[in-house]
């Protein structure tokens, strides 16, 4: 009988150097996973927390060296998919738009308003073409576990939250930042978009924290931020980003099913090209992203 999709549970997390320097994160090796899509930031850390499998990517490269626009999103996630991850934790720094979620707040974001304009935002083209349903981005079990880290551990945070992704490097203006505040949004940030896009098309589950480091610019405080300040919100926030992907963990742990909310079968019905017009390049560049379904 062959496995249910997505098993067994592998977890990837994407973030910052910091979040990786777990305490009981045993049998670690850095490697580097091949992508037909390009290079990915860095090598991946693959390792073990209580028997579960984890594996790390820095998304920015260690010591922080590719910015937002520059990064490889589709060699990134089709990376982890290769290391064989099945659920993915994506942990980032973002500012607030919302005078209720000051720095220091983890927010669970469940919605996404996608501003960016310079980044491949498909594994999908040409030659195969596949639409994926995205009208809910982030896995409601994830969600669900890491809600409940956050409680055990005391985190201030917020279940649910739209994240605006613009382009960057540079900050908003202050008309876009009210801008973005009129439309209800709570967090922004450069990273989730179109990270998020890809791991639904990669069939993996995927979730969120956005990690508030400073008040958008709209805040009439913002001019009296210092740079002392917002670091120490960050190395702070490190520290309970830590706490949480060692505290999320074993409820990740020894699923022996598909994800009830249909990640891992997201492309089931998604690919619309015949199979006779397909690509066969493209068929066997989407080995892994899509291999289950193309029979690559």
């Amino acid at each position: 009988m062959a496995a249910s999709p997505g098993t067994p549970p592998v977890i990837g997390v994407i973030g910052g150097s910091g979040v990786y320097e777990i305490d009981g994160l045993e049998n670690t090796r850095w490697e580097r996973v091949e992508s037909p899509f390009g290079a990915a930031s860095d090598e991946l850390l693959f390792g073990e927390l209580n028997g579960q499998q984890l594996v790390f990517l820095p998304r920015h490269g260690r010591g922080h060296r590719i910015p937002p626009s520059e990064l490889n999103f589709r060699a990134i996630i089709d990376a982890l998919t290769r290391a064989g991850a099945t659920e993915v934790l994506s942990v980032s720094a973002c500012g607030s738009l919302n005078d209720e979620l000051p720095p220091g707040t983890f927010v669970i974001c469940d919605q996404f308003i996608d501003r960016t304009f310079a980044r491949a935002k498909s594994f999908f083209g040409t030659g195969l073409v596949a639409h994926v349903g995205l009208g809910h981005p982030v896995c409601s079990r994830l969600g669900d576990a890491v809600e409940a880290a956050c409680k055990a551990l005391d985190i201030p945070h917020q279940r649910g939250g739209t994240y605006l992704a613009m382009e960057g490097p540079q900050f908003s203006t202050l008309a876009e930042s009210e801008l973005y505040r009129s439309w209800g949004c709570d967090v922004i940030g450069m990273t989730n978009m179109p990270e998020a896009k890809l791991a639904r098309e990669a069939e993996l589950c995927y979730a969120t924290v956005a990690m508030v480091t400073d008040y958008d610019c709209w805040h009439p405080d913002h001019d009296h931020v210092t740079v002392d300040a917002i670091i120490g919100v960050l190395l702070s926030n490190a520290d309970k980003a830590r706490d949480l992907v060692k505290n999320v963990t074993p409820a990740l742990a020894g699923r022996a099913e598909s994800c009830h909310a249909g990640c891992h079968t997201a492309l089931e019905t998604a690919i619309i090209t015949a199979p006779e017009a397909r690509d066969p390049a493209m068929v066997e560049k989407l080995d892994a992203v899509a291999g289950r379904v193309l029979g690559a």
